[in-house]
């Protein structure tokens, strides 16, 4: 399988909400329900403002599994509202949103390979730290992923409704 990083277009939105949708229900089959709960983001008006808001707002990246969009990307200069209340860095940053991969692409390499490619842009605009948050509850398998791929924790902090999340950075 041949994988492939291109921008990310405003006609990429259905398709990243698709990615998105994928993971909702892969991870409901799990019986993982606490990290983006049981319905469809797709259907969450909340959600695709977001989406439609980072696609406007940072950088959209896809990932091409064999030429078929299989994972999404996207790197803002900040972290999102929610997380105002914790420390600002304290250096210009780039912060990943919305990574999220087809299901049927998981374990290709796809997610890793965008994590790699923001670590890449990031280098290239002049700045050294890329951040991310993420889902910290159930058995941790996220924060684990993010530490796989060359991040350490940072911040930890409790979301709407006590959701456990979970602050990473990477030197670049």
């Amino acid at each position: 399988m041949t994988i492939t990083i291109r921008d990310g277009r405003r006609d990429d939105i259905p398709a990243i909400l698709g990615m998105l949708d994928s993971c909702v229900e892969w991870l409901v089959g799990q019986g993982r329900t606490g990290q983006w709960g049981t319905a469809p983001l797709s259907q969450s008006p909340r959600t695709v403002e977001s989406v439609t808001r980072c696609m406007d707002e940072g950088e959209v990246f896809i990932a091409e599994a064999d030429g078929t969009p299989a994972a999404t990307l996207t790197l803002t200069d900040a972290p999102g509202a929610y997380l105002s209340h914790l420390p600002p860095p304290g250096e210009p940053e780039r912060y990943i949103h919305w990574l999220a991969s087809d299901r049927r692409f998981k374990g290709h390499g796809t997610g890793s390979a965008l994590l790699t490619h923001a670590a890449d842009v990031t280098r290239r605009a002049g700045v050294s730290l890329l951040r991310v948050d993420c889902y910290a509850g159930g058995d941790g398998k996220l924060v684990r992923y993010y530490e796989g791929n060359g991040f350490v924790r940072t911040e930890t902090y409790a979301g709407k409704d006590g959701w456990p999340g979970q602050v990473l950075a990477r030197r670049v």
